[in-house]
């Protein structure tokens, strides 16, 4: 048994037949037949059931694929470590983040590490979470910056807690609802409303229950999408409402075209942003100039909510009216 016939046996697990996999692995059909044969053989259990030509994995397969994935991990990363080693070159490095972040982040963060590491490979990807995490585990990121819940229960996985988010409700400059105090949900509904950016079914339960929403919640929205860019362009040209998180909206605060709005409740919602990443793997040095980058980014940004939003241990201070 070797580690590419554990790589022949999972490409067929993950795809589904014997001529996708053989695709995958770039092998004839036969050629990938005769390796799973061969892993019978050392393991001395059927690992397929092949029956009127439909290929179906075995309890003994079920069983086997995630300590196949484990040695075919650890014999790649050991060969990593060693060419890194070896070479001494910088590498490549891959991460994501969503676009909420992206947009103040990921610019400033790639011309550093370019500036830092000039022979540096970089792959990004603006995603949201969920997206992220899949990628993750496809081993196609190193890490990626976004809700660290997104480790829960994947003892492969590492998070490193960063930024509470702060949330509430934003509208353009000069807005109707702009400096009115104690607004209610019915003051919002009566403006399109636009779902920004990445939220779990636990926000949006929660969002339900703060206002006496019925679910699902996206059902009271005019528009959903998670790229901040689109709902930064809605804000500013409507009179259009949408709920997010400082981190999204803060530079459009600083200059002045959005306000936060009074709304009560306020929108306590909890997300923590910070970086995720696999517990095992093996870092190339810019990998730590990128955390300490994210790390700067986000003190940055707590720093700038406190002066922007009036954040007093965490929470926003009340808004009061505009003069008239």
């Amino acid at each position: 048994m070797n580690t590419r016939q554990l790589r022949h046996f999972l490409a067929v697990m993950d795809l589904g037949s014997i001529a996708a996999g053989a695709e995958q692995v770039h092998l004839t059909h036969p050629a990938v037949s005769r390796s799973l044969r061969a892993l019978e053989d050392d393991l001395r259990v059927p690992l397929f059931d092949r029956h009127d030509r439909r290929l179906r994995p075995t309890p003994y397969a079920l069983a086997y694929a995630e300590r196949a994935r484990r040695m075919v991990f650890d014999e790649r990363e050991g060969a990593r470590a060693l060419a890194l080693m070896r070479s001494g070159e910088l590498g490549s490095l891959s991460f994501g983040m969503g676009s909420s972040i992206a947009s103040t982040l990921l610019g400033p963060m790639v011309l550093q590490l370019l500036s830092a590491a000039p022979g540096l490979r970089l792959n990004t990807l603006v995603q949201s979470t969920d997206v992220l995490l899949a990628e993750l585990q496809r081993e196609k990121l190193d890490f990626f910056i976004g809700d660290v819940r997104a480790a829960e229960g994947h003892i492969r996985l590492h998070a490193q807690p960063l930024y509470p988010c702060n949330f509430g409700w934003f509208a353009r400059a000069g807005h109707p609802l702009a400096g009115r105090p104690g607004l209610g949900i019915a003051d919002l509904q009566r403006y399109p409303l636009v779902m920004s950016g990445y939220a779990d079914e636990s926000l949006l339960r929660r969002m339900a229950a703060l206002y006496g929403l019925s679910l699902p919640v996206q059902d009271h929205f005019s528009a959903s999408t998670n790229d901040v860019g689109t709902v930064l362009t809605l804000l500013g040209a409507s009179d259009a409402i949408a709920p997010s998180t400082d981190v999204a909206v803060i530079s459009a605060l600083r200059e002045g075209t959005l306000v936060r709005l009074d709304v009560r409740p306020a929108l306590d919602l909890k997300l923590t942003l910070g970086i995720v990443q696999h517990e095992a793997r093996t870092r190339i040095p810019a990998a730590e100039l990128a955390f300490k980058v994210v790390r700067d980014h986000f003190d940055a940004v707590r720093r700038e909510a406190a002066s922007v939003l009036g954040l007093r241990g965490g929470r926003p201070t009340r808004s009061r009216p505009s003069p008239p």
